[in-house]
């Protein structure tokens, strides 16, 4: 039997959500340059949903947004905590008004495998585990990307990008030796360098949800 043309179904997807807090697109502007520049290509061409509720009831150029964006390689898809006229923009746009609801909590995480590696991580590789924790005996260079399912421990110097919980697992770690990353990230929230200085982030730490943001930890000698 042959398919029809097209079939709805629904799914989820991961988004980035950037919070606008000014509606000068100068500032916006500069401050998300300084942003992009610590770590450009984890956010090329990524989709992105604009919540405007800092601003609500203030008059912003959201075609003018659009098109710093596109020009920043980043892919305006929506926008959250609008008021009328910021909606009425976006309708005109053609970018999506979207709802944020409640998150539903999200089940337990399936029973973890440990995936070990022992080497240092050279720039331009990609280390993936797969439905379980990543274990590198070794340090990860500036350009390097390690990945997990569930939590990393670097035993060694974090420089490059870690990412954890990457289905989700907002239960997920990252533990470094030397915290001195480019990307920081768990269950799709994440911080770049700045964000790891201005939280006091030292030698050794350990990286964890808390509620909807990171927190890091400095472990004991």
């Amino acid at each position: 039997m042959q398919k029809p043309a097209l079939e709805l179904k629904g799914s989820s997807f991961t988004l980035s959500v950037l919070h606008i807090n000014t509606s000068d697109l100068v500032s916006l502007l500069e401050e998300l340059d300084k942003k992009l520049a610590q770590a450009p290509q984890f956010f090329i061409n990524a989709p992105l949903v604009l919540n405007f509720s800092e601003i609500n009831q203030q008059a912003i150029d959201l075609s003018a947004l659009k098109q710093a964006m596109l020009d920043r390689q980043l892919i305006l898809i929506g926008i959250a905590g609008a008021d009328e006229q910021q909606q009425q923009q976006a309708k005109q746009l053609g970018i999506a008004h979207l709802k944020m609801g409640k998150q539903n909590p999200l089940p337990p995480p399936p029973p973890r495998t440990c995936k070990i590696v022992k080497q240092n991580i050279r720039s331009g590789q990609q280390i993936y585990a797969k439905d379980g924790d990543l274990v590198i005996f070794g340090a990860v260079s500036n350009g390097a990307e390690v990945i997990a399912d569930g939590s990393i421990h670097i035993y060694g110097a974090l420089r490059g990008k870690a990412m954890a919980g990457a289905k989700g697992d907002i239960n997920a770690v990252i533990i470094a030796k030397s915290l001195d990353a480019e990307l920081v990230s768990i269950a799709g929230q994440y911080w770049l360098a700045e964000n790891l200085l201005q939280h006091g982030a030292k030698k050794s730490g350990c990286i964890r949800l808390a509620g909807e943001s990171l927190t890091v930890e400095t472990l004991p000698e």
